[in-house]
């Protein structure tokens, strides 16, 4: 199950993972092909950004995690990364939980499957929060992040030095008016991740807190250009 352990800490449900390759075949892609953990958005679940995988690069396995928390306690349906607090910010105690617990789900793929040549990590609003906060958390576990419709953070992460230094590669898509996110988020993550990332970052008009077709095309190009993906594989995935 999802939500927090008995010591209180937040754990993933690894059954509800949805994977782009059958459970079976899985340590034999990732012995060769990158991994892209996925994450959706708040109130969402682990099947809504699935439906992405068939527009997406083939050569790479996807997951698709299911976030710890329910939402009925907040309100919402689904699943959420962290608790409603400041528009688009987060407590650090409260994504650093969610954060450990895709770590420590990561650390059980690899110990089952094997470790692959590469990790990035791809959501979409709670979820390229997400996305931008393990790169924070370990930055030396994944090779390049993808934040469609989210943001960063305020303070400081322990890993935040070492991430300036190394400037991964960052997509952020997003609608210049998207009506959910607040300005200050925005703001917070225009002047912070370029200090943190080399950033590529594209704006969608009419998208909306959406994600668009010419979007996922500049996704696909982006996660081809910085995963080590056979060029004979660089089709969709089936």
């Amino acid at each position: 199950m999802s939500e927090a352990n008995a010591s209180g800490d937040l754990t993933l449900d690894d059954d509800a993972v949805v994977w782009s390759v059958p459970r079976e075949e899985i340590s034999e892609r990732l012995a060769s092909q990158p991994l892209v953990i996925v994450m959706h958005g708040r109130g969402s679940h682990e099947n809504d950004l699935a439906s992405l995988f068939p527009l997406l690069p083939g050569g790479v396995v996807y997951a698709s995690l299911r976030a710890p928390l329910p939402g009925a306690p907040y309100g919402i349906g689904g699943w959420t990364w962290f608790p409603p607090g400041e528009p688009a910010n987060p407590s650090l105690e409260t994504i650093d939980a969610a954060g450990r617990a895709v770590l420590a789900w990561l650390d059980r793929v690899e110990a089952s499957f094997g470790a692959p040549p590469a990790v990035a990590v791809l959501g979409f609003s709670q979820g390229g929060a997400m996305s931008i906060h393990l790169m924070r958390l370990a930055p030396h576990r994944f090779a390049a992040a993808v934040n469609l419709s989210g943001f960063s953070v305020s303070g400081t992460v322990p890993g935040d030095a070492e991430l300036a230094a190394r400037r991964p590669p960052l997509f952020w898509g997003r609608d210049e008016a998207d009506p959910v996110i607040a300005a200050s988020g925005i703001d917070r993550t225009s002047a912070w991740t370029p200090e943190h990332f080399a950033v590529t970052a594209r704006l969608y008009p009419g998208v909306g807190h959406g994600i668009s077709p010419q979007e996922l095309a500049e996704v696909s190009a982006f996660l081809r250009e910085v995963l080590p993906v056979d060029p004979a594989d660089q089709i969709p995935a089936d």
